[in-house]
């Protein structure tokens, strides 16, 4: 895969998600992007608006800041569960993540 930029369109907005199914509760997400990921107290990580409100619904999304984009895709990366999934806001097409191309 190529560099986050080259991924991504210029402007284009991404969401992220987290799949607690298959969560692990490692914690890397959380290290990279705090800003974003956080465990919640069931051991899970969950995504967090910029409320600081966890979204603990199955799916729910927040918007990916671009500032933190390149510590986003390096969660998703290093993730070992796999769980992480970043997509285009207006498709829905995963850019980063398990189902990306």
């Amino acid at each position: 895969m190529g560099s986050v930029s080259e991924s991504q369109g210029a402007g284009e907005a991404l969401e992220v998600w987290i799949d607690q199914d298959l969560c692990t509760g490692d914690g890397i997400c959380a290290q990279y992007a705090p800003e974003v990921f956080e465990l919640d107290i069931d051991g899970l990580a969950y995504v967090k608006g910029s409320d600081d409100e966890l979204r603990q619904s199955p799916g729910a999304t927040v918007p990916v800041p671009l500032p933190l984009l390149t510590d986003i895709v390096d969660s998703v990366k290093e993730c070992p569960g796999e769980c992480i999934h970043v997509r285009r806001a207006a498709d829905r097409v995963e850019v980063y993540g398990p189902a990306a191309d």
